[in-house]
């Protein structure tokens, strides 16, 4: 594993930093970040100013690094009972409580101020909203109902509105449409991964799929019809104005074949096509992202 090394014996600045890394989830983190950036493209067009792009990133990438390590210390017990997370630098005791809490304090106030500074305070404000909810109401939650999914797709969904935010300084129609793609995205593509899971994610208490009886059918049908509104969705942007006929067929297609494999757990309930559902949501986002920037950079 990565952290092999960082447990032989004192861990040099360099592996400390890489532990901080880990701590953060670095590359769930710039995937996240990456949305924050969405976000602010979509508002400021091609008048966009590459600092404040360059903020708006760094920014999102703290405020998520500081709520996973937080998420991470207040779980470190339960991660240190799942094959997937025993390896994380508090339950092998690479990082302490403490370092991990001052690294979750300061990574979050960083990038909050951050927003405050160079944006305006409702971008702030729902960035505040996005890093307490995670750490303090998600992960609580994670081990008493299934509905800790539905919380946690709200922090999950706001970077590209708080992008967005930074921009108009107002929270309106459009801004709320980017979060609504990325709100809807959030529940298979978490669903298939507690799928695959399960049986590591019940070792700790964690109930992460619909039904808190696990893999049921209940499960697989709610999972499936989550996906489903990815279709529809496509409308909402069009109808508003944000994007092209064609933009919207594009947006349409992807959460077609979004559907698919979700699909084809509802009829089979078995791991290979979960497995499938969680690669087809990697690409499902940027496409959509993507589809959606095409009408102001062409």
């Amino acid at each position: 594993m990565e952290l092999e090394s960082l447990v032989s014996g004192k861990p040099d600045l360099g592996k400390k930093a890489k532990a901080y890394l880990i701590l953060g989830k670095y590359k769930l983190t710039l995937f996240v970040a990456i949305s924050a950036t969405f976000g602010y493209a979509m508002a400021a067009g091609t008048a966009f100013s590459w600092l404040h792009l360059g903020i708006i990133t760094l920014a999102g990438f703290l405020i998520t690094s500081g709520a996973n390590a937080l998420n991470q210390v207040f779980e470190r017990e339960w991660d240190a009972m799942m094959k997937r997370t025993q390896n994380r630098p508090i339950p092998r005791g690479v990082l302490s409580i403490r370092e991990g809490v001052i690294f979750g304090v300061l990574s979050g106030v960083t990038g909050i101020g951050l927003i405050g500074y160079f944006f305006n305070l409702p971008a702030a404000l729902l960035g505040i909203i996005g890093y307490l909810s995670y750490s303090f109401v998600y992960t609580p939650l994670k081990r008493i109902s299934p509905f800790s999914v539905l919380i946690g797709a709200i922090p999950g969904a706001l970077p590209p509105l708080i992008g967005y935010t930074g921009v108009t300084g107002t929270i309106d129609t459009e801004g709320l449409i980017l979060f609504a793609f990325q709100f809807f995205w959030q529940f298979p593509h978490f669903w298939a991964i507690a799928w695959v899971a399960h049986e590591d994610y019940s070792r700790a208490g964690f109930k992460m799929l619909p039904s808190a009886a696990g893999k049921t059918q209940f499960s697989v049908t709610v999972i499936m019809y989550y996906t489903l509104i990815t279709i529809p969705l496509a409308l909402l942007p069009y109808l508003t104005g944000m994007i092209t006929i064609w933009q919207t067929l594009a947006l349409s297609l992807a959460g077609l074949y979004f559907f698919v494999p979700a699909w084809k757990l509802f009829k089979t309930q078995e791991d290979t096509a979960a497995r499938k559902l969680m690669f087809a949501s990697f690409w499902y986002l940027p496409v959509i992202q993507l589809t959606f920037l095409i009408n102001i950079w062409l």
